[in-house]
C-alpha cells in the first residue's frame, strides 16, 4: 500500500475485494485485541463472513443488515443473532448497546459514524475498512458519497478512541483498489462516555 501507516513497517494484506466467504485479513489481524468472549457487532454484515469468523473465535455476534436474504446465510450459526434493520432510513437500532468489537467493512454511511464509534465498549475495538477516494478512477464504487476522504476515519474516531493502526492508500492485490482502514480501541478507565462493560445479550 502507498499511503499513511501508523504502525510501520506495513505488511501487505490483500483486503480490497476479498471473496464473500473470506474474512478480511485486516479484521483477522487485529481480532486478538477483542476482549475474550465479548460481544461483537458485525454492522452491514452482508452474508456474514466476519460474523462467521468471529463466532468461531468464541464471540457472541450480532449480525445486522437491511437484507433478510443476506442474513439467512448466518441463520444456523451458533452464537450469531440476526437483526434486519435499515441503517440509513430508520433510527439507530441499538441505542445504549455497546460491544467488545464493532466491525464494518465495505460500507459507508457518514451520518452513522458517531453511533458506530459510540457502540464500542470500554476496552473494546473498532475495526473499519472500506473504499477511499481514488477508487472512482479504477472501479466501483464511484459515487464519492461512498468513498472515504483522506484521514476521514481518523477524524471520526478521535478523540473518543485511541488509534492502534491506520492505513489509507492503494492496494494492488487481490485486485487494485483504494482503501482506508483503521483499528482503534476505547481505553478503559477514562471516564468518557461508553466507559462501561459491553451491554448486549444473545
Amino acid at each position: 500500500m502507498r499511503g499513511v501507516g501508523l504502525t510501520p513497517p506495513f505488511v501487505p494484506v490483500p483486503t480490497a475485494h476479498a471473496r464473500a466467504s473470506e474474512a478480511s485479513p485486516w479484521v483477522l489481524r487485529f481480532a486478538h485485541l477483542i476482549p475474550p468472549g465479548s460481544p461483537v457487532l458485525d454492522l452491514a454484515c452482508g452474508h456474514g463472513r466476519h460474523a462467521r469468523a468471529l463466532a468461531a473465535l468464541g464471540h457472541p455476534v450480532l449480525a445486522v443488515d437491511r437484507d433478510p436474504q443476506a442474513l439467512a446465510a448466518v441463520a444456523e450459526l451458533p452464537g450469531v443473532r440476526r437483526l434486519a434493520a435499515d441503517l440509513e432510513q430508520a433510527p439507530w437500532p441499538l441505542p445504549g448497546q455497546r460491544f467488545g468489537c464493532v466491525v464494518v467493512t465495505h460500507y459507508l454511511w457518514r451520518p452513522l459514524l458517531p453511533q458506530v464509534v459510540g457502540a464500542v465498549a470500554a476496552g473494546g475495538v473498532l475495526l473499519y475498512e472500506t473504499f477511499a477516494l481514488g477508487q472512482q478512477t479504477i472501479g466501483r464504487p464511484r459515487n464519492p458519497e461512498f468513498l472515504l476522504r483522506p484521514g476521514e476515519l481518523l477524524d471520526a474516531v478521535r478523540p473518543a478512541l485511541r488509534v492502534v493502526a491506520y492505513e489509507d492508500g492503494f492496494v494492488s492485490l487481490p485486485q487494485p483498489a483504494f482503501v482506508q482502514r483503521i483499528c482503534a480501541v476505547r481505553e478503559a478507565g477514562t471516564g468518557a462516555e461508553g466507559d462501561d462493560p459491553p451491554k448486549y445479550n444473545l
